[in-house]
């Protein structure tokens, strides 16, 4: 699951128009946004196994702390929290919260049994494995990211040409990526990865640029 998450970070701005796209994504993503650097910091790791192919390269063998289910209400409850304070706005809050657990809502039906339900080595571990069925995934994912960048251009209007290149190059830049993790090379280690990961952050940055060249239609 990857463009599906985005996907509902682009639709959310129908419910939440006030929040900027860019701050849905952080909020969709986060747990993946972190992830990496965990990674880099070696609180949590990943095993690569470049002799399969599709979903099965990589081995979650440990994020406890990213994508155990109290770890993702935690999270949750962090980013909404942060959010309350900052725009004192509660049901705006609420909303970014929930988009941060849509996160590992979305992975318990791709993964394959590895989501620890607790932040401990000894936890049950959840999945539905939907991984397992590449086609049906990749097509519920399209569905998603489809709806989603449609919701959000029902929802906004672009003031300029700059805004509708760069949202343009953003679902470019999706697709490409979506492809490149389907279909390319293994990556060549764990660090590699990680630091490959923090190129996620580029499409918040470009989602909070396209956002500020929009504006809410009436």
């Amino acid at each position: 699951m990857f463009i599906g998450h985005f996907g509902v970070g682009m639709g959310l701005k129908k419910t939440a128009p006030a929040i900027s796209l860019g701050t849905l994504f952080i909020a969709v993503q986060l747990l993946d946004l972190i992830w990496p650097t965990f990674l880099l910091l070696h609180i949590e790791n990943v095993i690569i196994h470049p002799e399969l192919s599709g979903n099965r390269i990589l081995e979650f063998k440990s994020y406890p702390y990213t994508h155990s289910l109290i770890g993702a209400l935690g999270w949750s409850v962090l980013f909404g929290g942060i959010y309350l304070l900052v725009k004192k706005n509660a049901r705006n809050a609420f909303i970014l919260g929930a988009a941060v657990f849509s996160h590992w809502a979305l992975d318990f039906f791709v993964h394959f049994g590895d989501l620890p339900l607790l932040p401990t080595n000894n936890s049950t571990h959840v999945g539905l494995g939907l991984w397992g069925s590449p086609m049906v995934e990749i097509i519920i994912e399209i569905i998603i990211f489809v709806t989603g960048m449609v919701l959000y251009l029902r929802t906004v209007q672009f003031k300029n040409t700059l805004g509708k290149v760069v949202f343009g190059v953003l679902i470019a830049l999706f697709v490409l990526v979506q492809l490149s993790s389907t279909w390319g090379p293994a990556p060549a280690s764990e660090t590699a990865l990680a630091w490959s990961a923090q190129f996620q952050w580029l499409f918040v940055l470009l989602a909070y640029w396209a956002d500020r060249n929009t504006k809410q239609v009436a």
